[in-house]
């Protein structure tokens, strides 16, 4: 992998260590190619946070690789269904591969959480020293944008 998009996977991992969500680190380490500013795609990646609203749901860091997808081919053309079925290969690589390496692609198996989702839990969990230890977040993050930075290679 080309030195530059190393530095974007560590970018990633830095935001999050930074306090950011998983998928607004994975989005704002690649943002610029797509014309977006960091503080835009911490914006765009804010509501998936903790598996979508804190609810478990699918991983921030798959999320914001879905993102990332949609702004590298997502058609723009809603008559255009070759396009939108181009964009979906692409999200179903990029999900299977993560699946392949992770086991999931959903937060709360990710996170090892047994039973129902808490809903109405809206306070993200306090980023302490304990919280990095325990937390799978961060590695997730990391795999995350590199399994973007891959593919950008192997697009050319």
């Amino acid at each position: 992998m080309t030195s530059q998009l190393e530095q974007r996977v560590q970018s990633a991992v830095d935001y999050f260590m930074q306090g950011y969500g998983c998928c607004q680190s994975v989005v704002a380490a690649f943002c610029d190619l797509y014309g977006y500013t960091p503080p835009q795609a911490f914006q765009i990646g804010a509501g998936f946070g903790g598996g979508v609203g804190r609810l478990r749901m699918m991983c921030g860091a798959v999320s914001g690789m879905v993102v990332l997808a949609g702004m590298h081919c997502g058609q723009t053309d809603g008559a255009d269904q070759q396009g939108k079925g181009e964009c979906y290969k692409v999200v179903q690589h990029l999900l299977r591969r993560f699946e392949e390496q992770n086991g999931s692609v959903i937060c709360a198996e990710l996170l090892g959480l047994k039973g129902p989702v808490v809903r109405g839990n809206y306070q993200p969990s306090p980023r302490t020293a304990e919280y990095y230890k325990r937390r799978p977040c961060a590695a997730k993050v990391e795999c995350a944008a590199r399994i973007f930075a891959e593919y950008l290679e192997e697009e050319h």
